[in-house]
């Protein structure tokens, strides 16, 4: 079947705007040390066996090591700010795009402490979503994580994404051999999606303590 499909733009240096969260472009070194200070909180966290960069001891690795990555011209990376302290907690990343085909991959994530399993971490994820679908008109969005990562797997089936295959030593990181889980979100598919993370992130999804009352998965038509 033949598709009238024109290459889509490559993601703006433009802040991504939500209720309790921004994902602010990164463009400069303005948030390096906010950065550091989050992802040194997270020093041993296994998280860092799956990014190619890191852990940094010190903010001059930091702006060593990661600012070259986080200010790389093929990738759109957002620092995720909260909206009431203007305070960056962690970053993430559009990359791998493929503008002709309408095909991005979101990576590169990590969360500080604060925001890890926060309801904004998940309006992270859906503004994200959005953005790529709604604002930008992609067809398909990534996730891909080592096939080790248990975590990062069950986030990507959390958030609505299709499992579609293991890529046998895809990667060599730091040394050692990945094994890559791959999956996908279409756009056909994103309106379910988006219809579930607005009914979970209401305020009537949470009780008097913060608590949903019904997880992600349970929403989704």
């Amino acid at each position: 079947m033949s598709l009238d499909y024109e290459p889509r733009p490559f993601p703006p240096a433009e802040p991504v705007t939500g209720r309790e969260v921004t994902l602010e472009p990164i463009v400069d070194g303005r948030r390096f040390a906010e950065l550091y200070e989050m992802s040194a909180d997270r020093a041993f966290d296994p998280a860092w066996d799956y990014l190619a960069i890191g852990p940094f001891d010190r903010l001059e690795s930091f702006e060593a090591g990661a600012g070259p990555v986080l200010l790389a011209p093929d990738a759109r990376f957002f620092a995720v700010v909260n909206a009431q302290t203007g305070k960056a907690e962690g970053f993430l990343s559009l990359m791998r795009i493929d503008r002709a085909n309408g095909v991005v991959e979101i990576g590169n994530i990590l969360f500080g402490p604060a925001l890890q399993r926060t309801r904004r971490a998940t309006e992270v994820f859906f503004r994200v979503f959005a953005h790529v679908f709604d604002d930008l008109g992609y067809r398909r969005l990534e996730w891909k994580c080592n096939d080790r990562n248990a975590p990062s797997k069950r986030a990507a089936e959390r958030l609505g994404f299709t499992w579609e295959g293991l890529f046998r030593q895809h990667m060599i990181v730091k040394g050692e051999n990945r094994d890559t889980a791959w999956f996908s979100l279409l756009d056909r598919e994103w309106p379910h999606c988006r219809v579930a993370f607005e009914a979970w992130l209401a305020d009537a999804n949470f009780d008097e303590h913060g608590r949903q009352r019904s997880a992600l998965v349970e929403l989704r038509p």
